[in-house]
């Protein structure tokens, strides 16, 4: 990954990055992403930031945020995955990878799981690293109470843990937020 420039991954909380860090990391997602809203900046705050500089400039960013998800009875504290994104010039170089990695130590070492919603282009790219495609329905937990939420039927992954078993088959429901739920 690194090819003579110097490249390394930090991790931090939300509340430990400054104002610079923070404006950089949405203006890299709002980049990156065509259809970027404010309610997708909120949802990757409050967690931990995976970055990626190269030369000190931002060219990556992950991060994960608790939640809770209800399945088969139990409400499961859940690291949900947010914000990643690359820089289009510098994809192909492990960037990604190295930002997954540093979220997935943090989602095993403190999440009954991990979960996130995968475009179809990046499907393949966390099924390589064992993330689970969710087959069973999703479900969001609204104020006018439980919904479905079929849209997301089959671009649901998660990173099952040894210690939490899950029936990949079964409902999943999400807590509630604005903008998407899940």
């Amino acid at each position: 990954m690194n090819g003579g420039t110097d490249v390394h991954v930090t991790v931090a909380h939300s509340a430990d990055l400054d104002t610079a860090t923070l404006t950089a990391a949405r203006a890299l997602l709002y980049d990156v992403f065509d259809d970027m809203t404010e309610d997708d900046w909120e949802h990757a705050l409050g967690g931990m930031h995976a970055l990626v500089h190269e030369n000190g400039q931002l060219i990556g960013h992950a991060s994960v945020v608790q939640r809770r998800l209800l399945h088969g009875g139990r409400a499961l504290r859940c690291g949900y995955v947010e914000g990643v994104g690359v820089r289009a010039d510098r994809r192909g170089r492990g960037h990604g990878a190295a930002l997954m990695d540093a979220l997935e130590r943090v989602v095993r070492g403190g999440y009954d799981l991990g979960a996130l919603g995968a475009s179809d282009t990046a499907a393949a790219f966390y099924a390589a690293r064992g993330w689970r495609l969710w087959r069973g329905r999703a479900w969001a937990l609204t104020p006018a109470g439980i919904r479905r939420t079929e849209d997301e039927d089959g671009f649901l992954y998660v990173l099952p843990s040894a210690a939490v078993p899950l029936d990949l088959d079964a409902d999943l429901t999400c807590d509630w937020r604005d903008g998407d739920v899940w």
